[in-house]
């Protein structure tokens, strides 16, 4: 695909603009409220910093987060879903539901089958 060219079906665009697993559980954070980085960070085991800023500043360059910044000491910068990034809450329900409908046994193979720790992806362990 040309990367000059705007995608024209929407999947494409949001993966354009959510692309990677990180991506949606960050915007599933911020569907709870304005949250600081570290808050956004001990929320999401396993994301590294530079992983979070580098998709929050991705995020605020689309329009989908803004970033406030607070003139105090120590500073305090406050991340929040603008109305766009608002309106990602149904489309993430509809995935939770989804998710939370396939079989344990189902994830549970195809975690085992990728190699891969559901940690890895930010899936909070029992």
């Amino acid at each position: 695909m040309n990367e000059n060219k705007v995608p024209c079906c929407g999947v494409a665009r949001f993966l354009v603009l959510l692309d990677g697993p990180w991506a949606t559980l960050i915007v599933r954070q911020l569907l709870l409220g304005p949250q600081r980085f570290t808050q956004l960070r001990d929320a999401l085991p396993g994301i590294s910093a530079h992983t979070l800023t580098h998709r929050l500043k991705r995020f605020e360059a689309h329009g989908l987060v803004t970033r406030t910044a607070y003139a105090e000491t120590p500073p305090r910068v406050v991340y929040e879903l603008t109305p766009l990034g608002e309106g990602l809450r149904d489309v993430l329900e509809s995935m939770k539901t989804w998710g939370d409908a396939v079989p344990d046994e189902t994830i549970m193979g195809n975690v085992k089958y990728n190699e891969v720790s559901l940690a890895d992806i930010g899936v909070p362990q029992q």
